[in-house]
């Protein structure tokens, strides 16, 4: 149960009761007025503008994007929220550097009858964003899933000398992982941190799959500049250490696990059944690579909605979503515009339907609100994972993040997923605020769809900030109970597609749901005295 201070301004927990898994919370006359605030016709009005073909997709660093910028900052000031980015605009600048291999080289040597490699078939360099010319050469290690969580009885370090070594990592993590902690063990960041911390030089991962193609790589990477023009923020580099990330194929993966006399599937059976497989292998790869980059300056929209309490109103609950889209691509049934009505002008709407609650409140909560609305999501979380660790308010200020990134309005929204909830005391809130609203509280029901790591909560979560994301349940109206798999065919025709415009199929009742419980749920947080807490021994406890 969540923890509540004495006095309680507008939300009265008497009569608390637990129904399920869901706590119910009896809400004042104020709060449940400024609740039915949310106006459908708003929400279809504001996917409408932001989904608009003379947007063109809403690409970061585009004239499309600048124009719902200015749309979203009209709308926050139209609802009394304050300019709260950088030297007092609303806005954080976010210079982003996307990179391309220009020229790129790789051979084995130590191996008997070492094949010739052919870049982009068997092998893919990723470009280093931060140094134009790498040439290394370095000894191979196979590092099974590239995991080391001692804390959760696994270890694929354990014992391996990989200093000064190039990593060989298949995708995946042990059976026994739950599905959020398989999603952040598996990211790409995550796995070179841990390759760096072990002072690998570099990580190549490798295709476990005889049917799979290999990505050739030719559309670049983005990252993030700092303000001295480092890399601060980025999914395909780590560190100066960690010279190299690159791709092989199963045929070259198989050519190496073989000549060390094993094979792919007892060492994929040996790793999933939650043993680490982990060996030296006796050979070297000689690398020669250059990149060449192209800087683009896009921005997070930063809001503020100040808190009434003397002391607590400097810290900060944070509703999140990305403003920004895929632009114009490959056409899909001649069309080119990628609109992301769903993806993510319905999460934007959301916000802006929060801000709305909030408008309509006279006593505002203890702590303030941050709305944030974020460039980047598209290309990698990387704006997110900008504002996270450079916030436009001192960092430790910030004490939740509620994040919505295409909540999926297409059918009534009858139960939830809050991903990532289940890690921190946050889950209380998910609870109680569900419970008001009628709303079940469910577990992912699509968990190897890793999303709680494919959207922006994540770059909270690993800057030790709790944060979750709420996602459709199961529940249908029915009983069959069966809306992952109307999600499915519907995801197939629209996700990522230029056919995600305001003509689709969407359910504004259920958008309007979606910003009621988000509204409360971070509305708890911020009358809370007490910050929210990882559970303890959580693998995201210790980034506290």
């Amino acid at each position: 149960m969540v923890r509540i201070g004495k006095t309680l301004l507008f939300i009265s927990f008497i009569c608390m009761v637990r129904t399920g898994f869901a706590q119910q919370i009896k809400v004042s006359p104020e709060v449940e007025q400024a609740l039915n605030k949310v106006d459908t016709t708003q929400f279809k009005a504001d996917i409408a503008y932001l989904a608009d073909d003379k947007l063109k997709g809403r690409a970061p660093g585009t004239e499309g994007y600048q124009m719902a910028v200015d749309y979203v900052v009209s709308r926050l000031k139209s609802l009394g929220v304050k300019p709260a980015g950088e030297n007092n605009t609303w806005l954080q600048t976010v210079k982003f550097r996307k990179a391309f291999i220009k020229s790129a080289e790789l051979s084995l040597t130590g191996q008997d009858n070492t094949p010739t490699l052919k870049a982009g078939v068997d092998y893919v360099i990723l470009p280093n964003p931060q140094t134009p010319d790498i040439v290394l050469n370095a000894s191979l290690a196979f590092a099974g899933f590239g995991v080391s969580e001692p804390s959760l009885g696994y270890d694929d370090y354990a014992g391996l000398d990989v200093k000064g070594k190039i990593v060989l990592i298949t995708r995946g993590a042990p059976e026994k992982f739950s599905s959020s902690v398989s999603a952040h063990t598996m990211n790409t960041t995550t796995i070179l941190k841990v390759a760096a911390d072990h002072g690998a030089v570099g990580v190549i991962i490798c295709s476990a799959d005889s049917s799979a193609r290999m990505n050739n790589g030719k559309g670049g990477s983005y990252s993030v500049l700092g303000k001295d023009g480092k890399v601060v923020i980025s999914r395909t580099f780590y560190s100066d250490q960690v010279k190299v990330l690159g791709l092989f194929n199963y045929t070259v993966f198989n050519l190496l696990v073989q000549q060390s006399g094993k094979s792919i599937p007892a060492i994929l059976a040996q790793i999933k059944a939650g043993q680490p497989g982990s060996f030296a292998i006796n050979a070297n790869v000689k690398i020669a690579y250059t990149s060449t980059y192209q800087d683009i300056i896009s921005y997070n929209v930063v809001g503020k909605i100040e808190g009434s309490d003397p002391k607590l109103k400097d810290e900060y609950v944070v509703h999140s979503a990305h403003l920004d889209h895929l632009g114009i691509g490959r056409p899909v049934e001649g069309d080119s515009i990628y609109n992301g009505a769903h993806d993510n002008a319905s999460g934007v709407a959301s916000v802006l339907g929060i801000a709305q609650i909030y408008n309509s409140i006279k006593h505002k909560p203890k702590r303030s609100i941050l709305t944030v609305l974020l460039t980047g999501e598209e290309l990698g979380d990387l704006g997110s994972g900008y504002f996270a660790s450079y916030p436009t308010v001192p960092v430790k200020s910030i004490v939740a993040d509620v994040n919505t990134d295409m909540p999926t309005i297409i059918a009534p929204l009858l139960s939830v997923t809050a991903l990532g909830a289940e890690h921190s005391s946050l889950i209380n809130q998910v609870n109680q605020a569900a419970g008001y609203l009628g709303l079940g509280v469910e577990p992912d029901p699509e968990p190897k769809q890793a999303r709680f790591t494919r959207s922006d909560q994540y770059s909270f979560v690993v800057n030790g900030i709790p944060a979750l994301h709420i996602k459709y349940g199961s529940k249908t109206a029915d009983g069959k109970n069966n809306l992952n798999d109307f999600v499915a065919k519907w995801r197939a025709k629209y996700y990522h597609k230029p056919q995600d415009d305001i003509n689709g199929i969407f359910d504004f009742a259920a958008g309007k749901k979606y910003a009621q419980l988000n509204f409360l749920i971070g509305y708890l947080v911020a009358q809370d005295n007490e910050r929210p807490t990882w559970n303890a021994g959580d693998i995201f406890a210790v980034r506290d």
